[in-house]
């Protein structure tokens, strides 16, 4: 039976919102203490019989990213569909639109989440358990990031940033190998083009963790997402600690996981963006599926414009994952001819394998595809 206030937020509804605050940190957003307490409050001041008034409340303060709504919805469903003291609520007034979307394949960590031994445990405990074991790591080298668990995608991020800490290290503090027959020079600009369309929203976040890595231990990195339109969030990647770089772009960007125009959002580029950035001789990322959904001679237009205005362009695309891949779509057929290298990016060792690429210099001139699966 639906009530028509909140009890003082004691007893088994305060445990419930952390409880729930746990499950949601588990399964990938970063849900803090001061979110717990915030949502604890907002719960006094509203009917928690309206069960859209509480889904609304809870969602305004534990969802900071785009990405995150559905993982949130799953999880809003499938939490208090089992707490017994809110279960009157599940039968009142409709959810959202995007709550009744099909549930993403994020959920399958919404599902682990939720059936950890106890919700009430320490989250020292909890962070303890995201941690895998060594063989396991072997086997995430080769594990595509789409099929993750949410251990998985915590131990990935750690290893990201370790792999780029290596790169630095071990160039002096760079990215980029830049020893060239005893000549020391400035190290070349990274400029990354970050696809956010939805066939490529399994992976955006994790690409996001790798820009923001580099752009924490380089100086020159410059990056824009794209869509249906073109976004710079070079500002944003600089904060030091990666929830708030990612929460940033995330609120910065209007088309997250729709449309893709990648001619449009290169036009964009190379007309506002490029002498800004790809001076220096700029190595850049393409980082997309090529899906383009209306590919014509602008793409390829576009695409030979970009390739003429840096010194190297690097495709990478998690397509690749596949063995028999071949470049059948009209979009992917028209960027091939235009870059010098076309790569994976769907998981560890993919990731490993550009940092290694991105560490070994080219001939001044290299123009001639290269295709690596890893």
């Amino acid at each position: 039976m639906a009530t028509n206030h909140l009890a003082p937020a004691t007893g088994n509804i305060a445990d419930n919102v952390v409880g729930f605050a746990r499950a949601l940190r588990a399964a990938g957003l970063p849900v803090g203490p001061g979110a717990v307490i915030d949502a604890m409050n907002a719960l006094q001041v509203i009917d928690i019989g309206n069960r859209r008034d509480v889904y609304t409340t809870l969602e305004s303060i534990f969802v900071k990213r785009h990405e995150h709504a559905l993982i949130f919805a799953q999880a809003f469903d499938l939490f208090f569909r089992a707490a017994e003291e809110w279960k009157s609520m599940l039968d009142s007034v409709p959810l959202p639109d995007h709550a009744r979307k099909k549930p993403p394949p994020a959920s399958r960590r919404v599902q682990e989440a939720l059936s950890q031994p106890s919700m009430h445990e320490e989250p020292q405990v909890q962070e303890q358990d995201l941690r895998l074991s060594v063989s396991d790591k072997e086997i995430l080298q080769k594990k595509d990031f789409a099929q993750m668990s949410a251990a998985e995608i915590a131990e990935v991020t750690r290893a990201i940033t370790r792999m780029t800490l290596r790169g630095s290290l071990r160039t002096a503090g760079e990215i980029v190998d830049i020893r060239k027959l005893g000549r020391i020079e400035k190290p070349a600009p990274i400029v990354a083009l970050l696809d956010i369309s939805g066939s490529m929203s399994e992976y955006t976040r994790l690409f996001l963790h790798f820009l923001h890595a580099i752009t924490d231990a380089r100086k020159r990195v410059s990056v824009f997402l794209f869509g249906t339109r073109l976004t710079n969030v070079t500002r944003a990647l600089r904060a030091r600690d990666p929830d708030e770089a990612l929460a940033s772009c995330s609120q910065s960007v209007e088309d997250w996981a729709g449309g893709t125009r990648i001619a449009t959002s290169l036009h964009t580029f190379n007309k506002l963006w490029a002498r800004r950035v790809l001076g220096q001789g700029a190595i850049v990322l393409l980082i997309s599926d090529g899906l383009e959904r209306e590919a014509d001679s602008r793409l390829a237009f576009e695409m030979d414009r970009l390739h003429r205005s840096c010194r190297r362009l690097i495709w990478l695309n998690p397509l690749l994952r596949y063995g028999g891949f071949e470049p059948k779509a009209q979009g992917i057929k028209m960027m091939l001819p235009h870059v010098d290298e076309f790569r994976p990016v769907h998981n560890l060792s993919s990731i490993e394998g550009l940092i290694t690429a991105l560490s070994s210099p080219l001939p001044p001139h290299h123009r001639s595809l290269i295709r690596s699966v890893a």
